[in-house]
């Protein structure tokens, strides 16, 4: 068991979808030290605070632009008025999931970039 991969998940298991957390625990113990660096340079988005833009500026697609889905922000930002406020309703449901995904989409391709930097050299 490793250390790193331990405290690792212990901090940031809120941040990611609970049926990836085993799966991320074994790639985070294939790790070495100097991989590790990757890892702790990705930034997590908080699905709390994903929650709250939603709530309270979801009509601007605020929550869309904070966890890195641009196009739907812009979309929700340009037809939200076209959908009587149904879609940031939704949204209200929808986003804390999408902000874990949107996580273990990033910490997947750090842990690809960790791993294709130890190949090369």
């Amino acid at each position: 068991m490793s250390t790193f991969s331990d405290s690792y998940i212990a901090a940031n298991a809120s941040n990611f979808p609970a049926e990836a957390i085993p799966i991320l625990r074994q790639r985070l113990e294939a790790l070495d030290e100097s991989q590790s660096s990757y890892i702790l340079a990705t930034e997590l988005k908080n699905p709390t605070t994903a929650l709250i833009f939603s709530i309270l500026l979801g009509f601007l697609g605020a929550d869309r632009f904070y966890i890195g889905q641009i196009g739907l922000g812009v979309a929700k930002l340009v037809l939200s008025w076209l959908t009587f406020g149904i879609w940031q309703l939704v949204d209200w449901f929808l986003i804390m999931g999408a902000t874990k995904r949107a996580n273990l989409e990033k910490i997947n391709m750090a842990l690809i970039a960790a791993e294709t930097a130890v190949k090369s050299t």
